[in-house]
């Protein structure tokens, strides 16, 4: 597995991070993942190679980051574990702190490697907030219990509210994907500039560049909430699917690899988040790290997928 590095961290970091989403229950995929199931994905993206995992307080209130928990073990240390807190939470260091410890004993940890607050909304929709938002991150990662902070869904309006408080921070979680670009332009070139990565997640756009689109799959709540499998632009999805076929295809790869592929080759980028209960999907994503995609299919699948 291919890895990078990132300022503050001492681990390698995968390419590919492992999402932890679908291994606990949730109201976006439902009671579908067992223990069992989550400790058998889980060992399967660490036999893959990777070295990260992503997870929130907000996946199935904590039981992600337990399950995350105990189904490393030995290797809980060895891992860069994502966490995020929801962003309801006082704005104050205490409360902020509390969601913090109550991770780490979820998470059977003593820190986590990168802190994100998970969504900005209208809780920081001021530069007074937005400036507390900082203070309480970096008091946070300066007491040693979060080794660097990040954003997670912050858009250019939100990063400019942070004003000189976002060299703070060290990366943006936010969408990414062929199907999926409302990220590029301002949004990133002001996190480039100010030297935060980019996480990509949803790089399939939740499956769909990796042709799960059967009935049974499109009924996850969060498929049937997602714009890409409702018309119209449904049907204009799947044209960029069969583009991203065809280069499978000629590259004899899964489509999975080349729609992760193709964002780890996007600018800004530091690693794509793909998640999975299933063991042989986590073996078929995982492979994307190692697929390098020539000029003229990048150009081909960015050009099929621009303006929707």
């Amino acid at each position: 597995m291919r890895t990078v590095t990132c300022d503050g961290l001492e681990k390698d970091w995968s390419v590919v991070t492992f999402g932890c989403w679908q291994i606990a229950p949730s109201g976006g995929w439902g009671d579908v993942c067992s223990k069992q199931d989550a400790e058998s994905a889980v060992k399967a993206a660490l036999d893959q190679g990777i070295t990260a995992f992503d997870t929130a307080e907000g996946y199935g209130d904590g039981e992600s980051e337990r399950r995350l928990g105990q189904a490393l073990g030995q290797k809980n240390d060895d891992v860069i574990i994502i966490s995020k807190v929801w962003p309801d939470a006082e704005l104050t260091l205490p409360d902020y702190r509390k969601r913090l410890e109550d991770s780490l004993t979820a998470l059977g940890r003593e820190y986590v490697d990168v802190y994100l607050i998970h969504w900005p909304g209208s809780y920081f929709n001021t530069p007074e907030k937005s400036a507390r938002l900082s203070d309480i991150m970096h008091a946070l990662k300066e007491s040693g219990k979060a080794r660097i902070i990040g954003l997670s869904n912050f858009h250019e309006k939100d990063l400019r509210l942070l004003g000189d408080g976002i060299s703070r921070f060290s990366v943006n979680q936010v969408p990414y994907s062929m199907l999926e670009r409302r990220y590029e332009g301002d949004t990133r070139r002001i996190c480039k500039n100010a030297g935060l990565g980019y996480m990509a997640f949803s790089p399939t756009a939740q499956g769909l560049l990796a042709g799960r689109i059967s009935s049974e799959a499109r009924k996850f709540p969060a498929r049937e909430t997602n714009r890409f499998y409702q018309e119209p632009l449904y049907t204009k999805s799947l044209k960029v699917l069969q583009t991203v076929k065809d280069i499978a295809e000629e590259t004899g790869r899964k489509p999975v690899q080349v729609a992760v592929a193709w964002v780890l080759a996007q600018e800004n980028i530091l690693t794509a988040i793909v998640g999975s209960r299933k063991t042989e999907q986590i073996r078929d994503f995982a492979g994307a790290a190692e697929l390098k995609l020539s000029q003229d299919q990048l150009q081909l699948l960015g050009s099929v997928s621009s303006g929707l």
